[in-house]
């Protein structure tokens, strides 16, 4: 491990360097020659942070090969050995170019994940490393190769990795389980990039594993297709991203944006939940249509002709002028704030010559000077300004969306068949703040309008322009500098320093609704209405995607009661499901209660495997009166069990005050005061808050009213049940 770490220091140090010497290069005034030095700086810079973010648990693995392989790697004496094979999380090289660590991503590295005793692969025992900081402070060994236990008995030590791994206390950060990830596993991370993979698992299968290890696999193996673009991950809450987040960094991957559903459209950041009755029309298919209706709806020709004054002159503005001129900016397809331009050239450009035609019958004299002094004239008039506004206005998303539901009347018309009932749900006045559910129809509205900023299209077009020299420069550079296939002309560009500002792809894409990623991870995606799915294959038009989730959690009035229902209208016959089917995570004791629960409830369950049980049994008992003080009394049991784990109070919403207040009076700052505190030791949450979350131990309080009160309150109760790695405790009401 010394001299993993040693090589690593050395490759750092090394990279370091060359940027410093990049940086004090004096190129002059050559474009060409400042391009190359940017482009190398960028090179370095992105190697120094990936060499930086792969420190903690630099190598977690080594196989024993059963012949001579042509990857070599270094035995803990520092010696090429083509017996062994150190996997981990980057690929190393001594400066022979002979490999010391290899990638975990690597095809070489299958066998590290996808060996058995049945079909080892080629190797006859595997070794998982666990490390703090730079020592080993376990050793776990797997022996495919019966022969080995009798000729190296006294090197063999330790258990099962994965059973460490899975009992071991949460810290309130996703483990990283790069060194545990089984076969089953492996095989769906491995898959192929094409199309959409749908994932479907029960609770604690390794679902978000596996969709943070593919994102990171397809990074590694489609770098030249993703690496500009980068990889969407879309998780249920803040909490949840907060939990994953430093997964993939440590990985060596950060061309991932982690993102809520609540923040996909740029400037809109929320965690504002509608009522169950209201999310389920605003995530309804029907409202692709009301917005595209409505956005129509707001080109208008005016039923009586308009008088206009125009530089102390007064002509008439037909009916017939406007409708023309709308005709002939919907005729270019273009989204309504951009074809609005065509419109005003259109109508303006009739009035001019209607304003001329005026003054020549009043005796004046108008030549092609004149036309273009009177054509301004016109497009200053207020009057002018006022009738074109009126017929065709510039709108934004966020106003679009809040006069939609602030305008009953106009509502109404844009549907005809709803009832009253329906279109009463989604009525609130103007200034209400916007929801996770409106951002998806936000983000419906923003196709339909387009932008209508012109300063923002020129910027856009010049960038554009700027762009296409850049990547003619960096194809020139490549070949002066003597890196052909090594390095490509569109992420040489993207260095130049000249036009580029050096932001994350996280910072750019969250300034762009535009961005179209090279593929997207959506984890609980069960949850996701119709609308809000539209949104991310805006983001991904080649409708690559890895969706995971489990059917029988979906807690969303508007999400999935199949995967067949919700996919099919989308992506048609370009998507695959795989199904993981062994629990990693739940006791068994668990998993059985709830699966029970809601195999009684009527929720399609997948059946898992549980590969273990704990030593507590699944607890039920009643509260009294006092349901905060019943759940201070369950905490205490627990944390005297396990001082150093972590424990979740799941309740519904109308408990949470109350048992936060009992809980930090008696624990003190050890209790989260928000759901995004979770490096607490004690976690309050609701059944949705929990989602995609683990702890040690998990207090689920008052059942009934669970069931009762969630709009799939089964659904929200099998959730809070398996979320424990240990105990379960039913606290009912």
């Amino acid at each position: 491990m010394r001299v993993l770490y040693a090589r690593l220091d050395e490759l750092r140090e090394q990279a370091e360097q060359l940027l410093t010497e990049v940086r004090a290069q004096d190129v002059g005034g050559s474009h060409q020659h400042r391009s190359e030095r940017d482009a190398y700086a960028r090179l370095y810079e992105d190697r120094i942070l990936q060499l930086r973010d792969v420190h903690d648990r630099l190598a977690f693995g080594r196989l024993e090969l059963a012949a001579p392989d042509d990857e070599d790697a270094l035995t803990d004496d520092s010696e090429p050995n083509p017996r062994f094979r150190y996997v981990g999380r980057i690929g190393l090289r001594d400066e022979q170019q002979n490999s010391m660590l290899l990638d975990w991503r690597a095809p070489q590295a299958s066998a590290f994940y996808q060996a058995t005793a049945a079909t080892p692969m080629g190797a006859r025992a595997r070794r998982h490393l666990t490390t703090r900081g730079r020592e080993v402070i376990r050793i776990d060994d797997e022996i495919f190769d019966a022969a080995l236990y009798e000729t190296d008995p006294d090197e063999l030590q330790g258990e099962a990795a994965l059973m460490a791994a899975i009992s071991a206390s949460r810290t309130g950060r996703m483990h990283d389980i790069v060194s545990t990830i089984q076969a089953e596993q492996d095989r769906i991370i491995r898959s192929e990039l094409r199309g959409a993979l749908v994932v479907q698992g029960g609770p604690g299968t390794g679902k978000t594993a596996v969709a943070l290890h593919r994102a990171a696999y397809l990074l590694y193996s489609h770098r030249a297709q993703l690496s500009s673009s980068g990889v969407l991950v879309v998780g249920p809450s803040r909490s949840f991203l907060q939990y994953i987040e430093q997964v993939l960094p440590s990985l060596g991957e950060t061309g991932v944006v982690l993102q809520t559903v609540g923040g996909l459209h740029p400037g809109v950041e929320t965690a504002t939940e509608d009522d169950p009755a209201v999310s389920a029309l605003k995530g309804s298919a029907r409202m692709a249509e009301v917005i595209a209706r409505g956005v129509r709806s707001r080109r208008r020709v005016p039923a009586e002709p308009q008088p206009l004054t125009i530089n102390g002159e007064t002509i008439i503005l037909d009916p017939g002028t406007v409708e023309q001129a709308i005709t002939r900016a919907q005729r270019s397809g273009k989204p309504h704030n951009r074809a609005r331009v065509t419109f005003v050239k259109q109508a303006i450009a009739q009035l001019t010559a209607q304003l001329a035609d005026h003054l020549r019958r009043r005796g004046s004299t108008v030549d092609e000077e004149d036309e273009r002094m009177l054509r301004e004239d016109v497009r200053s008039s207020f009057d002018v300004r006022v009738a074109l506004n009126t017929a065709w206005m510039p709108l934004t998303p966020e106003k679009f969306i809040e006069d939609l539901f602030a305008r009953p009347q106009w509502f109404a018309s844009l549907t005809p068949t709803w009832t009253s009932e329906e279109r009463a749900l989604l009525r609130r006045a103007r200034g209400s703040k916007f929801t996770v559910d409106d951002v998806a129809l936000l983000d419906e509205a923003a196709v339909h309008l387009g932008e209508y900023n012109e300063a923002t299209d020129a910027r856009s077009r010049q960038a554009g322009q700027q762009h296409r020299r850049d990547v003619e420069n960096a194809e020139q550079a490549i070949v002066n500098m003597g890196v052909e296939g090594l390095v490509n002309a569109e992420d040489l560009a993207a260095g130049f320093a000249e036009t580029v500002d050096r932001g994350t792809i996280a910072e750019q894409a969250g300034q762009d609704r535009g961005w179209t990623y090279g593929h997207i991870v959506v984890d609980e995606a069960q949850e996701l209405s119709h609308m809000q799915w539209r949104a991310l294959i805006r983001r991904c038009p080649s409708r690559s995607f890895t969706i995971v989730g489990d059917v029988a959690q979906a807690g969303s009035a508007a999400g999935a009661t199949s995967w067949e229902e919700m996919l099919d209208p989308l992506f048609a016959d370009r998507w695959r499901l795989e199904e993981l089917t062994v629990n990693y995570r739940t006791p068994a004791q668990v998993s059985r209660a709830a699966e029970e629960m809601a195999v009684a409830h009527g929720l399609p369950v997948t059946f898992s495997r549980a590969v273990r049980e704990s030593q507590w049994p699944v607890r039920r008992t009643t509260a009294g009166a006092d349901v905060a003080a019943d759940t201070v009394a369950a905490v205490t049991r627990d944390r005297d069990i396990d001082a150093n784990g972590t424990c979740a109070v799941i309740a519904p919403a109308e408990h949470i005050d109350a048992i936060k207040a009992a809980l930090a009076a008696h624990f003190g700052t050890e209790v989260a005061q928000s759901s995004l505190g979770l490096s607490h030791s004690i976690s309050v949450l609701t059944p949705r808050e929990a989602k995609g979350l683990e702890f040690d131990s998990v207090i689920v309080v008052d059942t009934d009213r669970i069931l009762a009160n969630e709009v799939r309150g089964a659904a929200a109760l099998y959730v809070a049940m398996t979320r424990p790695t240990q105990r379960l405790h039913l606290l009912t009401v």
